[in-house]
């Protein structure tokens, strides 16, 4: 969204922190009024409903006022903090320190003048990827000699894509190195082409050596340049910091914030929006597990089952008979001019639900049809570890088709999980245990895997699901087809 704009010049407004972004919560001041700045220099630490963001002060100066009290939720294109004015003169009536408000304990937005969205600017093509924008209103800053101009999100964008951000001439305000800059680099396009969607880079430590070329029942050797990290069969479960009852207190009010607050309202979005049905059964692992072992033992990676089960439901889904499974639902209820629809997808964006000390994240494995049981493994991998560490780009939190839920990586066999929505389905993935199989008359000792299949009945009639979670347990059950990507 774009800015709106302080009457006062030595205001800094608190900038779009990611696409679609209205507000965050202040969770730590880094400054104190009083204090000489650089630019580039953290000012605060923010909230949003999916990242933990640093805003940096966009130019040298002196802080006047610090608008809002930690713990408060701010709105986007309202003041942030207030410098002094050039020359040292006492701040303007409009700059002075306001009284630090105390957060709202039902989380609602306090203190400040949350303006109508009538008189915020129209968006423009640069807006959806500052932090800390530097606009005409902060007095036409630039970057100085010899620095970078690029936001925290952008960078680590670079990084990601192993872009040197000292050899892109920025197209942004003041010469800023916008998010398109970098795809364009790495890409070797010009802006407005088609990139494909990013994977990480390679690490700086060689990768194991990959086996011979790919033949249907080999180890594929990786696609393009990816993240190799070294994933535990069963991901331990996140610490998650529980608060305690203080004591001689009989109850705790814990404020719906953050991350929590949004899953609370997009599980009631789902719930409201989507008609939730399940369809239930188990695979026997025993020759995928077998597979899994040998596979770990030549590439030096430890691989679990759940790349095998995202490969299984990417040659699923990229099946005609089943594409209705891989669809969003595009609907607006408070349209009524709108057409609901649904949207079927030709490639399979792969929602990861993860376990995060914040609370639950669905980071995307974008185009995983695409890509072999290894790539899936070290993806997996790789924006687990993103949402985890709180440092994943809101492009990898959002665009999913399906979602995969491994619940059985803490504990229990079947589930109900909740449809992701606008997504028609998601399948939950139990707990392996021994059990007595049958197979060609005798009874053997298998590796059973639970699977919860859930869909939006008005997207997935019962009969699709039902078949499309028999072909999943087919593939399973004869694991060596998962070996090469779905889509070739």
């Amino acid at each position: 969204m774009a800015h709106a704009k302080s009457a006062n010049p030595n205001d800094f407004i608190l900038p779009d922190l990611g696409e679609g972004v209205h507000e965050a919560e202040l969770i730590k001041w880094r400054v104190n009024v009083g204090d000489a700045v650089k630019e580039h220099d953290i000012l605060a630490e923010m909230e949003t409903d999916k990242a933990l963001v640093e805003v940096p002060s966009p130019r040298d100066g002196v802080i006047a006022a610090l608008h809002g009290s930690e713990g408060e939720i701010l709105r986007v294109g309202n003041p942030l903090v207030s410098y002094v004015p050039a020359g040292g003169a006492a701040a303007s009536a409009a700059a002075e320190p306001k009284p630090a408000s105390k957060p709202a304990n039902n989380g609602t937005h306090a203190a400040h003048d949350h303006s109508a969205e009538a008189d915020v600017p129209a968006r423009t093509e640069d807006d959806g990827t500052v932090v800390g924008k530097m606009s005409g209103e902060l007095g036409g800053v630039s970057a100085a000699e010899g620095k970078v101009l690029a936001t925290p999100a952008v960078r680590r964008l670079a990084r990601d894509l192993g872009v040197d951000l000292t050899n892109i001439a920025g197209t942004g305000i003041a010469g800023r190195i916008t998010e398109k800059d970098v795809r364009s680099a790495s890409s070797g396009s010009a802006a407005g082409s088609h990139a494909a969607p990013a994977r990480p880079a390679a690490p700086s430590s060689p990768a194991p050596a990959a086996p011979a070329p790919a033949t249907r029942h080999s180890v594929p050797a990786p696609r393009q340049p990816v993240e190799v990290r070294s994933a535990p069969a069963v991901p331990p479960p996140a610490r998650r910091e529980v608060p305690s009852i203080p004591p001689g207190e009989a109850t705790l009010r814990v404020p719906f914030r953050g991350v929590r607050r949004t899953i609370a309202n997009r599980l009631r979005e789902s719930v409201n929006q989507a008609v939730h049905f399940n369809v239930m059964d188990e695979a026997d692992i025993s020759s995928l597990d077998s597979l899994r072992k040998k596979l770990s033992a030549a590439t030096g990676e430890k691989i679990s089952v759940l790349p095998f089960v995202a490969s299984a439901v990417c040659r699923v889904l990229t099946r005609d008979a089943f594409r209705a499974m891989n669809a969003t639902v595009d609907e607006r209820p408070d349209d009524p001019n709108h057409e609901a629809a649904i949207v079927q997808h030709r490639a399979v964006h792969l929602g990861i639900a993860t376990d995060t000390d914040s609370g639950l994240m669905v980071p995307v494995i974008r185009d995983c049809d695409a890509l072999g049981v290894i790539e899936i493994a070290r993806q997996i991998a790789h924006v687990a570890d993103s949402a985890r560490s709180r440092t994943a780009a809101r492009e990898m939190l959002s665009g999913s088709t399906f979602t995969i839920s491994n619940v059985g990586s803490h504990a229990g066999r079947f589930a109900t999980p909740i449809i992701n929505y606008p997504e028609a389905g998601i399948l939950g993935v139990g707990r392996a245990r021994q059990a007595p199989v049958i197979r060609n008359g005798g009874i053997f000792v298998g590796n059973l895997l639970p699977l919860s299949l859930a869909c939006d009945h008005r997207v997935v009639d019962g009969a699709t699901a039902a078949l499309a979670l028999a072909e999943i347990i087919a593939l399973l059950q004869e694991p060596e087809q998962l070996l090469t990507p779905a889509r070739g």
